[in-house]
């Protein structure tokens, strides 16, 4: 590829990564704060820029594992894998955009690996993808590539639903003769626990978008080692930070109220194992679904205290998503590289 021509596609990768650490924030404000307003612990304006501090200050120093994790995923190198980025950050873009529109509450991290995938196939085969399996199974396994970010992703999913339903039955027993006024101190712990979350969502997240400059920068030949720059994390820690304030309302919506009715212990309840399942996922250098991981442990609250009030079909569009995301992503991705490929290289 020309150089110049070089150059101005890899701007173009940053510029869209920053726009999907945007739509990243904007869709993940709900998993931060969407329960924490629903109690009534805060205001929405003061919840969001609480979350919004929070989580520029875990974008920051969120620490880079797993940045590591999603370079391993493809094995193509050059103006290739340029193009392969280009392909699967718009493909994961459009997905955040139909999913927000839908009030869905989907994963921006599912949306991204499947465009990866796509793109990485397109260009190089099934064998230019690390899937991971073949090390999972072998004498010494190992947990890396496409499987560690699935098992993980499902896996920080099971935890919030158990999590959250162990931690109902829990303060049901203990707060058995607890009165009204113990919603007072419970409020006032929900914003530590939710600045928790706030912060552990900012160092997991902004890094899929982190790893996406930092290869576009190696792909293309200015930096010799895939390491993420100062530049690239404040730039997707603002980005990520400005999509919070902006704040993904139809989703924050159906956290707030469309799985099950949020009182104050529900939020705390909810909160602690989540923000335990994002931290233990980032320093496992694993990118997981900040959003459907809080979604997941209000199922658990809500199914601990009441299973018949919940409302089981937003478990059950999460489902769907799973299914959907990927394949639709990896074509989609897949799609774009070849004719990225054509348009720009001649094929």
């Amino acid at each position: 590829m020309d150089p110049l021509l070089l150059t101005v596609v890899v701007l173009i990768v940053v510029i869209l990564a920053a726009v999907f650490a945007y739509t990243n924030g904007y869709n993940d404000t709900a998993a931060s704060v969407g329960t924490l307003i629903a109690s009534g612990a805060a205001t929405p304006e003061g919840a969001v820029i609480f979350a919004s501090i929070c989580g520029l200050i875990g974008a920051l120093f969120g620490g880079s594992a797993v940045v590591l994790t999603i370079t391993s995923l493809v094995s193509v190198s050059g103006d290739v894998l340029v193009l392969v980025l280009l392909a699967g950050v718009a493909s994961a873009i459009l997905w955040n955009v139909l999913s927000s529109r839908a009030g869905l509450p989907s994963s921006s991290t599912f949306a991204f690996v499947g465009g990866l995938i796509g793109a990485g196939v397109a260009a190089g085969g099934v064998d230019s993808v690390l899937w991971g399996l073949n090390d999972l199974f072998s004498s010494s396994p190992q947990l890396v590539g496409v499987a560690k970010v699935v098992l993980f992703l499902l896996l920080s999913v099971a935890i919030g639903f158990v999590g959250g339903f162990l931690a109902m039955k829990v303060s049901r027993v203990l707060l058995r003769n607890a009165n009204r006024s113990i919603n007072a101190p419970i409020k006032k712990a929900q914003w530590i626990t939710a600045g928790v979350l706030a912060f552990s969502h900012g160092a997991n997240d902004p890094q899929k978008q982190m790893t996406i400059i930092a290869m576009a920068m190696f792909g293309a030949g200015y930096v010799a080692t895939v390491d993420v720059s100062l530049w690239a994390r404040v730039l997707c820690a603002i980005a990520i930070t400005i999509g919070t304030l902006g704040a993904g309302w139809k989703i924050m919506r159906t956290m707030a109220r469309g799985i099950y009715k949020v009182r104050p212990i529900h939020s705390l309840d909810s909160q602690i194992p989540s923000a335990v399942s994002i931290l233990a996922s980032t320093l496992a250098g694993a990118p997981i679904s900040s959003t459907q991981v809080v979604a997941s442990s209000v199922l658990g609250v809500g199914a601990a205290e009441n299973a018949r009030m919940v409302q089981w079909r937003v478990g059950q569009q999460m489902l769907v998503s799973w299914f959907v995301t990927i394949p639709f992503c990896m074509v989609i991705a897949g799609g774009a590289f070849i004719a990225l490929k054509l348009l720009l290289m001649g094929g």
